[in-house]
C-alpha cells in the first residue's frame, strides 16, 4: 500500500504534490526539446509541431519545421512529412494533420478543444475536431504585409502580434478580428494576455513589456505602468487574473496584482540564464522551467526544484501544471485542502479519524468503535470532507478507501442524504475509466467540474471512443444521438465498402436509436461525393423538413418536390418551389408542376398575387385558355386607359379563338361586348364631360336616365340588347331617382308592364308621391283585394280601401279598417258596413 504523502512537499505553509499520469509517453529518439508542444485545456490532447525547416524563437518558445533537405531521425510508422502531430496525456497518437501552408507563428487550443493555427501571413486556421478539418479566415489588419511575429492564447481566443507590434485580438465566438491600440514600436522582450473574463473593461488586455516599462493594451489605449528594474524578459497571468508574474533581466521574479499596485512578494533566481518557460501553477505558485529543471516559487521567496532526465515542457491548468518529458507525464498541484485534513501527517480531523477507524474495522479491532464515538458530533462534516477528497485523489486505493470511511460514517447517522455521495462515486468511475493510458485524459476533479460532462463525452467522440462515450451517456442518462450520428460519420467517410453496405450497417445501427438525424449523416456522405449513399440514407429521415434542403443542394430535385408534398407541408413545397424556379429554365419549371396538382395550385395561388407574368406562362404551358383569358380581363378591370382596357380585351377575345371549351362562345361574346361597352363609355366621358368609364352596362344606362339622356340611354339598351325587365327597372329607378313623376303618370297609361305594376307601386310611394303611387294599385290586379286596400291605407285614400273590400265583401276587413280611419273617415266605412249588411 503506497503512503499517500509520499509525493507530498511543503511550500511555504502549504503541501504541493507531484502525481504520476503516464510514463513511457514517447519515444526515447523523440527530441523534445526540438519541438513546439501545446497542450488543450482541462487536461486534453498536446499538439506537437513536427520537423525541422529552421528555428525561430518566440518569447521562449522554440519552433520548428521540416527541412527537406536535412536528414531526420526514424520515428517509427509517422509520416515524414512537415506537420502537427496530435497526441493524448499518454503519448497515443491521435491524429497526424499535414501541413503545406508556410511557417507557423501561434499554435493552441481553445477551451473546446479547437486547435488553433497561426501562420506568418496571418491565416488562421481551426480545426475543429481531432479529425483534420477545418474553417479558415485572415487576420487582416496588415497581417500578410508585416508578418505575425508570436501569438499568445486564451481559452476563448488569442492575440497576435506583428513585426510592427500591432496587436490584433481574435474571439473564438466574437466575429471578426479586432486591432487593438498600438504600443511604441520598440523591441518586444516580453508579453502576456489578462482574458476578458478577469478585467474590469470586459475586454481583453494585454502586457508588452518594452524597454524598462510595461505597458497596458486595451482596445482604446496603450498606457505605460512606469515600472523600475526592466526589461522583463518573462510575463506571466495567474488562472484567476488577479497576479502578474514578472522575471527580471538580473534573474529577479516579481509577482504584483495585475492592477500594478501591489507588489506580493520577489524571489531571486541566481541563475545564469533566463528560463524558457514561466507558468503558474494554480493561484498560489510560480514555475519556472529550463531545460530538465523546474522552480516552484510560493508566497514569501519559499521555493521547491524539481529535476529531470530530460526536456521538460509545462502546460498549465486551471488547478495546476502538467509536466510533460519522454519519459513520464506528471501532474503538479497545491494539495486541495479536503486532502491535506485527511492525510496530513499527526492530522486529528474528523475525517482523518473516520479513515483510520475504517482501517480498524478492516482488521475488526474496537478501536473502530472508539474512533467514531470520538468525532459522533463532526461525523457528517467527516464524511463530506472523506467523500471530497475521494474525488481529488488519482490513486484507485485510496478512492476506495476514502468512499470506504464516508460509507462507514453514513452508516452510522441517523439521517444523511447520499446524494453527494452517490454522484461522487459515479464521478470518480468516469474519472478512472477516461484516465486509462488507452484514452489518456487524466482529468482532475475540479477540471471535470469546469469542462461538465457533456464537453467531456464530446471529447471521448472526437477521439473515437465511441463504445466508452455511448457507456458514459448511459450512465449519466444523457443523449447518446451525437455519438451516434458521429460514429455513422466516421463510417462513411472512411469505410471501403460499397455504398448499399455502408448504408444497411449504419440504418441497421441506428434505426431504432432515438434522435438519429440522417439528413446530417447523408450531408456527410454527399460531401463525401458519395451522392447515391445520401439519398438512400435520406430516405430513412423522418423529417421533410431536414430531407428536403439537402436533395436540393444535391440536385435531386424531383425528390426533393415529392418529399416536400408527401409531407403536407405546404410552406415546404413553396419553399422547393421558390429554390426550382430560381435555377431552372420556366419550360423545365413547369414540367416539375405536371401531374403535381397541389405543386401547380401552390404556384397558381402564389403567382396570382406576386407574379402575373409566370401565371399566364403557366397557363399557356397548360393550355387552359380560359383562365389566362379571365386573367387578361381581370388586368383590363385594373387599367385606368381605355385603349389598354381595349387591347387587354382583344387579347383575350384571341386567346379564346381556337378554344375548344363548350363555354368560350360566352366568353368571347362577352369580352366583345365589354370592348364596345368601353369605347361608348369614352365616347360619352368626351361628349357629356362626366366620369362613365368603369361603370357596368346598367349603371351606365341608369346614369344617362338619371341626367336626362333617355334617348341615349334607349340606344344603349338596344345595341346591347339588354333584356326588357331590365330595362323597366332600370328606367323606373332613374325616374323615380329624378322626381319627373309626370313621366312616371304617363307610364301608368300603358296597358302592361313587364316588371308589373308593384315596384312601380314601392318606388313612387318610397319617393313620398302618394297620388302617382295611387295610380298604380287598381293596375295590380293579380294582388288580393286585402293587399290592395292595405296599398290604398298607405296613400292615405280610406274610401278607397273599403271599397276594395266591399267588392270582395269582406266585412272583417271593413271593421278593421274602421280602426284605422282618421277622423272624418270612419263615417264613411261605417256607410260602407251598413250597406252590405243591408244587402245580407
Amino acid at each position: 500500500m503506497s503512503n499517500p504523502t509520499a509525493n507530498w512537499e511543503k511550500l511555504g505553509d502549504r503541501f504541493y504534490r507531484k502525481v504520476k499520469l503516464y510514463d513511457a509517453v514517447f519515444d526515447q529518439d523523440l527530441e523534445l526539446e526540438n519541438y513546439l508542444l501545446t497542450g488543450a485545456p482541462y487536461s486534453g490532447a498536446i499538439g506537437i509541431l513536427v520537423h525541422r525547416e529552421q528555428c525561430t524563437f518566440s518569447d521562449g518558445a522554440l519552433a520548428l519545421y521540416r527541412d527537406e533537405g536535412k536528414l531526420h531521425g526514424y520515428r517509427g510508422t509517422q509520416s515524414a512529412k512537415s506537420g502537427i502531430d496530435i497526441y493524448s496525456c499518454s503519448g497515443k497518437i491521435i491524429r497526424h494533420i499535414n501541413w503545406d501552408k508556410g511557417s507557423i507563428r501561434g499554435l493552441g487550443w481553445s477551451e473546446d478543444e479547437r486547435l488553433l493555427v497561426v501562420t506568418e501571413d496571418g491565416t488562421v486556421r481551426s480545426y475543429y475536431d481531432l479529425e483534420g478539418d477545418f474553417t479558415q479566415f485572415s487576420l487582416g489588419f496588415g497581417a500578410e504585409e508585416h508578418k505575425v511575429k508570436a501569438c499568445r492564447f486564451w481559452p476563448s481566443g488569442f492575440i497576435a502580434i506583428l513585426s510592427n507590434n500591432h496587436l490584433v485580438a481574435v474571439t473564438y465566438h466574437g466575429g471578426r478580428p479586432k486591432l487593438l491600440a498600438t504600443p511604441p514600436e520598440d523591441e518586444v522582450h516580453s508579453w502576456a494576455v489578462i482574458p476578458p473574463a478577469y478585467t474590469l473593461s470586459r475586454s481583453v488586455e494585454v502586457l508588452v513589456a518594452i524597454g524598462q516599462t510595461i505597458y497596458v493594451v486595451d482596445s482604446s489605449d496603450a498606457e505605460d505602468r512606469v515600472l523600475p528594474n526592466g526589461p522583463f524578459k518573462h510575463i506571466s497571468v495567474s488562472p484567476n487574473g488577479l497576479y502578474v508574474t514578472l522575471y527580471t533581466q538580473d534573474g529577479m521574479v516579481w509577482v504584483i496584482t495585475s492592477d500594478f499596485q501591489n507588489k506580493i512578494g520577489e524571489y531571486e533566481t541566481k541563475a545564469k540564464t533566463p528560463p524558457k518557460d514561466v507558468q503558474w501553477c494554480g493561484n498560489d505558485a510560480v514555475m519556472l522551467a529550463w531545460e530538465d529543471e523546474v522552480h516552484l516559487i510560493g508566497p514569501n521567496g519559499a521555493s521547491l526544484k524539481y529535476y529531470f532526465d530530460g526536456w521538460v515542457h509545462l502546460h498549465p491548468d486551471i488547478d495546476g501544471v502538467r509536466l510533460i518529458t519522454n519519459d513520464v507525464c506528471e501532474f503538479l498541484q497545491k494539495v486541495p485542502d479536503c486532502t491535506e485534513d485527511v492525510f496530513k501527517l499527526g492530522s486529528t480531523s474528523p475525517a482523518s479519524v473516520l479513515l483510520d477507524a475504517v482501517d480498524q474495522l478492516e482488521k475488526k479491532s474496537p478501536k473502530a468503535d472508539e474512533n467514531i464515538r470520538l468525532i459522533r458530533s463532526n461525523l457528517p462534516d467527516a464524511v463530506g470532507t472523506c467523500v471530497q477528497a475521494a474525488g481529488h485523489e488519482f490513486d484507485v486505493h485510496w478512492q476506495k478507501q476514502l468512499l470506504k470511511a464516508a460509507a462507514f460514517g453514513k452508516s452510522v447517522l441517523d439521517l444523511y442524504s447520499s446524494d453527494d455521495f452517490v454522484d461522487m462515486c459515479e464521478m470518480i468511475r468516469i474519472f478512472n475509466a477516461i484516465r486509462d493510458y488507452k484514452i489518456g485524459l487524466p482529468i482532475s476533479y475540479d477540471q471535470y467540474r469546469c469542462l461538465t460532462s457533456e464537453k467531456l463525452i464530446q471529447r471521448l467522440i472526437n477521439r473515437r471512443e465511441y463504445l466508452l462515450a455511448v457507456r458514459l451517456s448511459d450512465y449519466l442518462r444523457l443523449p447518446a444521438n451525437k455519438i451516434h450520428v458521429h460514429w455513422a460519420i466516421r463510417k462513411v467517410r472512411n469505410s471501403n465498402e460499397d455504398e448499399d453496405t455502408i448504408c444497411s450497417t449504419v440504418v441497421g445501427k441506428l434505426n431504432d436509436k432515438p434522435g438519429i438525424s440522417f439528413e446530417v449523416i447523408a450531408r456527410a456522405a454527399y460531401d463525401e461525393g458519395r451522392s447515391h449513399l445520401a439519398t438512400q440514407l435520406l430516405n430513412h429521415e423522418t423529417r421533410a423538413g431536414k430531407q428536403v434542403p439537402l436533395l436540393l443542394s444535391m440536385e435531386e430535385d424531383e425528390i426533393a418536390l415529392d418529399k416536400a408534398l408527401e409531407s403536407g407541408d405546404t410552406d415546404l413545397v413553396f419553399f422547393v418551389l421558390l429554390q426550382l424556379k430560381k435555377k431552372l429554365p420556366l419550360a423545365s419549371f413547369f414540367r416539375f408542376l405536371t401531374n403535381r396538382p397541389v405543386a401547380t395550385a401552390i404556384v397558381e395561388s402564389s403567382a396570382r398575387d406576386q407574379d402575373r407574368e409566370l401565371l399566364k406562362d403557366l397557363y399557356y404551358q397548360d393550355d387552359r385558355r380560359l383562365d389566362g383569358a379571365n386573367l387578361l380581363f381581370s388586368e383590363a378591370l385594373h387599367q385606368t386607359a381605355p385603349q389598354t382596357k381595349v387591347d387587354k380585351l382583344k387579347l383575350a377575345v384571341k386567346l379564346l379563338g381556337d378554344s375548344k371549351d363548350p363555354t368560350s362562345t360566352l366568353y368571347i361574346r362577352s369580352y366583345t361586348e365589354a370592348q364596345a361597352l368601353i369605347r361608348v363609355q369614352a365616347s360619352l366621358d368626351q361628349d357629356l364631360d362626366a366620369h362613365y368609364s368603369g361603370l357596368s352596362l346598367n349603371e351606365t344606362i341608369l346614369r344617362l336616365i338619371k341626367t336626362g339622356y333617355g334617348k341615349r340611354a334607349a340606344k344603349l339598351q338596344s345595341d346591347f340588347k339588354v333584356p326588357e325587365k331590365t330595362w323597366w327597372w332600370l328606367r323606373l329607378r332613374g325616374l323615380v331617382a329624378n322626381r319627373r313623376f309626370g313621366e312616371i303618370e304617363e307610364v301608368s297609361k300603358q296597358r302592361r308592364s313587364p316588371i308589373g305594376w308593384e315596384p312601380f307601386f314601392n318606388e313612387v310611394l318610397g319617393a313620398g308621391n302618394q297620388k302617382v303611387a295611387a295610380l298604380f294599385v287598381p293596375k295590380c290586379t293579380g294582388l288580393p283585394a286585402q293587399e290592395r286596400s292595405e296599398m290604398f291605407v298607405k296613400c292615405g285614400m280610406v274610401g278607397k280601401a273599403g271599397e276594395e273590400l266591399v267588392r270582395v265583401k269582406d266585412v272583417n276587413g271593413l271593421e278593421e279598417l274602421r280602426g284605422k280611419a282618421k277622423a272624418g273617415e270612419g263615417a264613411e266605412i261605417d256607410r260602407m258596413i251598413a250597406q252590405f249588411r243591408l244587402r245580407r
